[in-house]
């Protein structure tokens, strides 16, 4: 481990065999999603001179549907992208792939923070999983949209109460898609001797392909006549000038100003600098399996497609692919001092290992299966798990950030609350508690990094107890900024 890295949790210290080290024997480090030859070809970089009514920074799922819906709302409206490197090519091109109705990162966490409007919240959640559904339609863009549901299982006796609590809690807010699974019945749909119960929840979430959605979006922004530059970096942002209305935004080689801008930068260092203490990048990794063969497909079931996660802190998230490969993801949290997001970060050869012993634990009957991909990548976390939004230069640019592995589909929200931040607009989402609040901002290091690693190893140990939360939990339960998923 490099000794900037957050300590790993006591659940990946076990040694993995020879047969866990064959199966990662070939596996190419680089983003499975990423890795297809129909990916398209970068737009050219901005040189010179731009002005448009809106600019957005940042070619991610953020910046592109707030692109998009600023056309939808407005065709006449002259909107500009600007994208580091190339759109899709970060945390939007290397998820899992599971684009979730909840804006709060599940019913527990949203309970714990504005239990007051969770009832809209959820509406408001379950609407933009419809209108993302009805865009990929209209669109035309092919990502593998399935909205087949997910399940979040109990791999240890606690856990299965837990998934009672969060089903009566749905049921008390009129969400009647959660079914509770008993071992049986969860094992009749995806097989695996670890698993104890299950929660399904049937419409919340939907699987896709990732990069795709990216692209897609993409294409239909340009199609509504977004002007797109790639490998642009945003360096320098400030007001235009005395007498000239707007805001001017730097780049390599050339500059825009424009009446408007959105910050969709997520995990990279924010252009508005007193946002930044709110953020911290962290590395999630994941593995991808190679085809499994129809006998393989067999022995575990899985026959629905649904997402699956299991329900400890340090959880992991899988899925199966439209080519019958299965994705497994998770686990390690990686923080590094400092907080960059750097290339180098991607891979962590520790975090591959213990994935890969975790995956044959839960499907012993897919011994000899390798994997074909192994990448990681950065995710913009904030103190409460969930997205938080604002304005700045007096309101003329808005961000939102902070989504913490949940913006496939909370970034569509996220668009929508920053185009109403920049019109000025009070609607039922700039009047939520949730859009009008921020998180507490991490503290300078070393304090950040010695509290992020005190957190996770906290975390590890309530999974192995039993899901009872040390001292250093319940405090930072009381501080809010504990998390109840």
């Amino acid at each position: 481990m490099a000794a900037d890295a957050m300590p790993r949790s006591p659940g990946g210290s076990d040694a993995p065999g020879p047969p866990v080290l064959e199966a990662l024997a070939d596996v190419a480090y680089t983003p499975y999603w990423l890795d297809d030859p129909g990916r398209p070809r970068p737009n050219p970089a901005l040189v010179g001179g731009e002005r448009c009514d809106l600019l957005v920074i940042g070619g991610g799922y953020s910046g592109l549907w707030t692109a998009l819906t600023a056309k939808e709302r407005d065709p006449g409206r002259d909107v500009v992208l600007v994208e580091a490197q190339e759109s899709g090519w970060a945390a939007s091109g290397r998820n899992g792939g599971f684009c979730a109705a909840s804006l709060t990162h599940g019913l527990g966490n949203g309970a714990a923070r504005w239990p007051h409007e969770l009832a809209a919240l959820e509406r408001l959640g379950h609407r933009n999983l419809d209108a993302i559904e009805a865009a990929v339609a209209r669109y035309a863009i092919d990502c593998d949209f399935e909205r087949t549901g997910e399940i979040d299982v109990a791999t240890r006796p606690h856990q299965i109460a837990e998934l009672r609590e969060t089903a009566t809690r749905a049921a008390a807010l009129g969400i009647t898609e959660p079914r509770f699974l008993d071992r049986d019945a969860v094992r009749a749909e995806v097989d695996s001797p670890t698993f104890l119960a299950g929660l399904w929840d049937h419409r919340g979430v939907a699987m896709l392909h990732p990069a795709k959605l990216a692209w897609g979006l993409k294409r239909a922004c340009a199609e509504l006549g977004v002007r797109i530059y790639e490998h642009t970096p945003a360096e320098q942002l400030s007001r235009a000038g005395t007498g000239t209305p707007g805001m001017l935004v730097r780049t390599p080689y050339g500059r825009v100003r424009a009446r408007r801008v959105a910050l969709a930068t997520n995990a990279f260092p924010a252009l508005v600098r007193r946002v930044r203490p709110y953020i911290v990048p962290v590395y999630d990794h994941a593995l991808m399996t190679e085809p499994l063969t129809g006998a393989q497909l067999a022995a575990i079931g899985w026959r629905r497609r649904q997402g699956l996660s299991d329900t400890a802190n340090h959880f992991h998230y899988f899925r199966i692919t439209a080519d019958h490969r299965v994705l497994w993801g998770g686990h390690d949290i990686v923080y590094r001092y400092g907080g960059g997001v750097r290339a180098e970060y991607d891979h962590h050869p520790a975090t591959y290992r213990t994935l890969a012993q975790h995956f044959f634990r839960c499907f012993p009957q897919l011994e000899g299966v390798r994997f074909s991909h192994a990448w990681g990548g950065a995710i913009d976390t904030c103190s409460r798990f969930s997205a938080f939004f604002g304005s700045a230069h007096g309101g003329r640019v808005a961000y939102a950030l902070g989504y913490t592995g949940l913006g496939v589909g909370a970034s569509r929200f996220g668009a929508e609350v920053m185009l109403d931040l920049l019109a000025g607009d009070h609607t039922e989402r700039t009047r939520l508690e949730m859009v009008r609040s921020k998180p507490l901002p991490f503290p300078p290091e070393p304090v950040r990094w010695a509290g992020i690693g005190l957190t996770q190893w906290s975390m590890s140990r309530a999974d192995a107890n039993g899901g009872r939360r040390n001292l250093w939990l319940k405090a930072m339960d009381r501080m809010g900024l504990g998390f109840d998923s």
